[in-house]
């Protein structure tokens, strides 16, 4: 079972004979059909029957009996795939005497592969993310990471999509500094929105709070709606703050910012309150490791967005807001 993840209701045991059984089923039934198709021989001048239609009188079609040669092939082939079911997975769940599992080969193959890698990432492990932002060779080789596992989501630029953040500008929903983003890559995130309409009086309640939102963030808005919304927003202020700003440190978003991932028009905001919004960031902790992950949120930082730490001496106080690239700078 999978740490974190519900074991499926249709898993059972059933499955495993189901398969084992038609696989040996089919076995049997491929080696009575042979044997009854070709256990028969010409006797000595007998011709063999001629098969119907014929094409022009004189193109006709025997049934002779398999050659010999091809009959014993087909049935090396079915003592070959006997053997192959005693040695490897392919009864259901046994598998097999050789224990031979794809995933086992995978890990093998990757554990072979990363101790090559580490061997070149493992340098800059204990090197400061922001030093190693201002470092062109480990950035090259940060860009590489990122192009192979977080372009298919953030894009090639790392400004995002619709659904997918921008990580090239600092509105940072679970933080941007160093530890905040390499927290990201390593546990993945998780946020959900329920769907809010029937607590704010359906759609007609739901383009009133819109356009409040709207109004919050001095946004083009239709006043008279805004005024009506202002109450109906207080479903909404419980994780997005009285003023909209959201709560970071619990994951509620700022809905007053230009940070909006799902869309911040009128009609993309009465579509989430409606029928909310669910997203999540896989954890990348057992894929990549410590070292391309240390490589990974220090080129993540250098994209521009990245949040600098707070000197120790006033680490109680708010992070100072700087881009990852003017900070690396200042190395």
């Amino acid at each position: 079972m999978i740490e974190g993840y519900a074991v499926p209701d249709f898993v059972s045991d059933f499955w495993h004979y189901y398969i084992a059984a038609l696989t040996i089923l089919g076995i049997v039934f491929s080696v009575w059909v042979l044997k009854s198709q070709t256990t028969r021989k010409l006797a000595p001048g007998e011709q063999a029957e001629t098969l119907h239609p014929t094409w022009d009188g004189d193109l006709q079609e025997l049934n002779n009996p398999l050659p010999r040669w091809w009959m014993w092939l087909f049935y090396a082939l079915v003592v070959f795939g006997i053997i192959y079911l005693v040695l490897y997975p392919g009864l259901g769940k046994f598998q097999g005497v050789f224990n031979w599992s794809s995933a086992s080969q995978y890990n093998d193959e990757k554990t072979r592969v990363d101790a090559q890698f580490d061997r070149v990432f493992q340098p800059f492990l204990e090197q400061d993310p922001m030093a190693i932002a201002a470092d062109p060779a480990a950035r090259a080789m940060g860009r590489n990471l990122y192009m192979t596992y977080c372009s298919q989501c953030h894009g090639s630029d790392a400004r995002g999509a619709r659904g997918f953040p921008d990580l090239t500008d600092n509105l940072w929903l679970f933080g941007g500094t160093p530890e905040e983003i390499r927290d990201s890559i390593v546990n993945g995130r998780m946020a959900e929105m329920p769907p809010m309409g029937d607590a704010v009086g359906g759609e007609a309640g739901a383009r009133e709070v819109a356009n409040y939102v709207l109004a919050m963030g001095g946004k083009p808005h239709d006043a008279a709606l805004a005024a009506a919304g202002r109450e109906k927003y207080a479903a909404c202020a419980g994780c997005h703050g009285e003023d909209g700003k959201g709560i970071p440190a619990a994951g509620f978003p700022n809905i007053v910012d230009d940070a909006w991932q799902y869309g911040g028009s009128e009609a993309d905001i009465v579509a989430s309150i409606m029928k909310g919004r669910k997203g999540g960031m896989p954890a990348f902790q057992n894929m990549l490791g410590d070292a391309k992950i240390h490589l990974l949120t220090a080129y993540v930082w250098g994209l521009g967005g990245g949040v600098k730490p707070a000197p120790a001496s006033v680490a109680e106080e708010a992070p100072v807001m700087e881009s990852g690239a003017a900070a690396a700078a200042q190395q």
